[in-house]
């Protein structure tokens, strides 16, 4: 089957079965390989993306239901080859640290950000509950998350 889908913003097209995991187009025909597979059950949250800016774990989608659909990577959250603010607080606060899980981490982040620019604790970490972490307890992760959103919204710093 032939789907038809934007992906990071640009058009592309893949042809599989239409069961086939998002996930593997994903790191297979469309060679973005930043989107992790950690647990295939959905448990993890490693292969979070933004399927039309709602983040979903990509393992759980079939490309069938991609169709004319937009797709964020973490690739996609670059410009022009720079890391976007998220990306750049998450390595300037320690908030990634072997890498399996920050991708899907970054995603969810991303989603929350778009909707609340100016997210409590409490927040960030509902927003991250579903994307798990074994190497930083947390912590780093939220106050990576909470300087981006403090950046983004002109100021300097982490929030308090």
């Amino acid at each position: 089957m032939k789907v038809s889908l934007v992906v990071n913003g640009s058009p592309r097209e893949v042809d599989l079965p239409p069961l086939s995991r998002l996930l593997d187009a994903l790191r297979g025909p469309l060679g973005l390989t930043g989107t992790k597979e950690g647990c295939a059950e959905g448990e993890c949250g490693a292969c979070t993306v933004l399927l039309d800016g709602d983040p979903v774990n990509a393992c759980l989608v079939a490309i069938g239901q991609c169709e004319g659909r937009h797709v964020t990577t973490v690739e996609g959250l670059a410009c022009a080859g720079h890391l976007s603010p998220l990306q750049r607080c998450f390595v300037e606060e320690g908030g990634a640290q072997c890498g399996i899980c920050t991708p899907g981490m970054l995603l969810s982040a991303e989603a929350l950000l778009a909707r609340s620019p100016d997210p409590s604790e409490l927040e960030v970490r509902e927003a991250l509950a579903g994307n798990l972490c074994r190497c930083t307890g947390y912590q780093r992760i939220v106050e990576s998350v909470r300087a981006a959103a403090a950046l983004r919204r002109g100021g300097g710093g982490a929030a308090p």
